[in-house]
């Protein structure tokens, strides 16, 4: 399934504490809570970049969106004074945990950080791009969101949730031909996902398409008929016509 959010797991060794760094990741993964409780202690005694990001990854595997975005942004707020390239990915991950927390005006301001760089990645870029359009479309500003999704599809033509995002803001936009191409290409690239699917079956709907609607549907319903989008897709074919 194509993922929410674009928060990377791996921390980075930024203080050279390379054991620690890997018993932080190791230990979010096993036991969130704990490493929440850990992360917190390593804080308090350093208040390295390291230290911070794995108290802020540690939040995000909890979901408390909230404390993770603010420990994000301050580790990001040090990397960037130290001038290591490194805060671009930290920007990013604060960003998408202010997206999960329903901060989209906080999420904006954490990945302006990332966007404004000239010298960030293409491909980090790019992902931003798309998280801002995320945020603008949360703000109701789909004028925006479509400059800034746009910027981000010609630095990542190649992944998939763009494609469907774009698809998504361009039904929302009642840009129905811009809707079919992009839903098409995220088609493409990612048949078996069901809310690319569960997508498709919407613009078709918005298109006069019922057939196609319906296979979209029915095919979203059976790969996830237990998740929200299998659920939206069997509300859909069930609703009165």
């Amino acid at each position: 399934m194509i993922p929410i959010l674009f928060l990377a797991a791996a921390l980075t060794d930024i203080s050279g504490d390379a054991a620690r760094v890997a018993a932080c990741q190791k230990l979010i993964q096993a036991d969130p809570k704990a490493a929440v409780d850990q992360a917190t202690a390593w804080v308090e005694r350093d208040k390295s970049v390291p230290a911070r990001q794995c108290l802020g990854l540690a939040f995000v595997a909890v979901e408390r969106w909230g404390p993770a975005e603010a420990a994000l942004a301050q580790a990001a707020a040090q990397a960037e004074a130290d001038h290591d390239a490194r805060s671009f990915s930290l920007w990013s991950q604060a960003g998408n945990a202010a997206l999960a927390g329903d901060q989209p005006a906080k999420a904006r301001e954490d990945l302006d950080h990332v966007v404004a760089a000239p010298s960030v990645p293409p491909t980090l870029g790019g992902e931003a791009w798309v998280d801002r359009a995320r945020a603008d479309v949360a703000l109701d500003d789909l004028a925006r969101a479509r400059t800034d999704m746009d910027k981000g599809l010609a630095l990542v033509p190649q992944d998939p949730f763009a494609w469907y995002l774009s698809a998504s803001l361009a039904r929302k936009q009642k840009d129905l031909v811009r809707a079919q191409k992009d839903i098409a290409t995220a088609l493409k690239a990612a048949p078996d996902d069901p809310a690319v699917q569960l997508e498709a079956g919407n613009i078709y709907a918005a298109a006069g398409q019922p057939d196609a609607a319906h296979a979209a549907w029915t095919r979203a319903a059976q790969l996830a008929p237990d998740t929200p989008e299998g659920q939206a897709a069997k509300a859909a074919l069930t609703a009165p016509k």
